[in-house]
């Protein structure tokens, strides 16, 4: 629960109590944007900086939408990009690309994006405690980010995407390792169960095999070829 809520930052995530972690993120966020960003030759007003990366914040886990960043940050669709690239090439943001198959249905072309770092994410939603994450309307997306964050970290070299569809069928991560596909759907919830979206991903995708990860302690079968995965297994994905 600490990684999750204070992150991967040393100081953030051994810091005495909670309120010195997130005074810490909230330093770092300023410091990263005023003195760093600079550093790298890059010359954007930190507080506009500042304002696209809380909407990202606000958007983490969705498809990105250029027009929909442009209009709420007051600047172009050319902008509100340039400013996403700046903050993927930091290390601060992560682009989820989409996959695509050769099926009879409209497929998503945009990234989904993140907050790489979620003790980041909740210093820039102001949720200090673990309180405040569980009340938070973000939660589930929150979960998402982290899980998707521990599965790129394990994979290495391991291709990962998501794929949705504009019919609203979606799958959260899919691995490409050699000739196998690994589904990965992430929820935050104390009972998984196999959805509509994730039988059309198995179909659609010719999926070897689902992960449903969830917070859970045990790691058991909902039926042939589909897992509920706890969080503490996480590494049997890659087995």
């Amino acid at each position: 629960m600490r990684l999750w809520l204070r992150g991967g930052f040393p100081r953030s995530y051994l810091a005495e109590n909670d309120e010195l972690s997130f005074r810490w993120r909230m330093d770092f966020v300023q410091t990263f944007l005023e003195r760093d960003i600079p550093q790298l030759g890059i010359h954007i007003p930190a507080q506009a900086l500042r304002r696209f990366w809380v909407m990202v914040a606000h958007y983490h886990g969705q498809i990105w939408n250029a027009s929909t960043f442009a209009h709420s940050i007051s600047t172009s669709q050319k902008t509100a990009k340039r400013y996403l690239d700046i903050l993927t090439d930091a290390f601060v943001v992560r682009q989820l690309q989409p996959w695509f198959e050769n099926i009879k249905k409209r497929q998503v072309k945009s990234p989904k994006v993140y907050v790489r770092d979620t003790g980041i994410l909740h210093a820039l939603l102001g949720m200090e405690t673990e309180r405040d994450l569980y009340y938070n309307p973000r939660l589930g997306a929150s979960w998402e980010g982290f899980v998707l964050e521990q599965i790129v970290t394990m994979a290495h070299n391991t291709d990962i995407y998501f794929w949705a569809t504009h019919a609203g069928t979606e799958l959260d991560a899919m691995l490409m390792g050699g000739t196998k596909r690994i589904g990965i759907e992430i929820k935050y919830t104390d009972a998984p169960k196999i959805t509509k979206s994730i039988r059309m991903a198995m179909k659609d995708l010719n999926l070897d095999y689902v992960y449903i990860v969830y917070p859970g302690r045990k790691t058991f079968p909902l039926e042939k070829k589909i897992d509920a995965l706890s969080i503490r297994d996480l590494s049997r994905i890659l087995a």
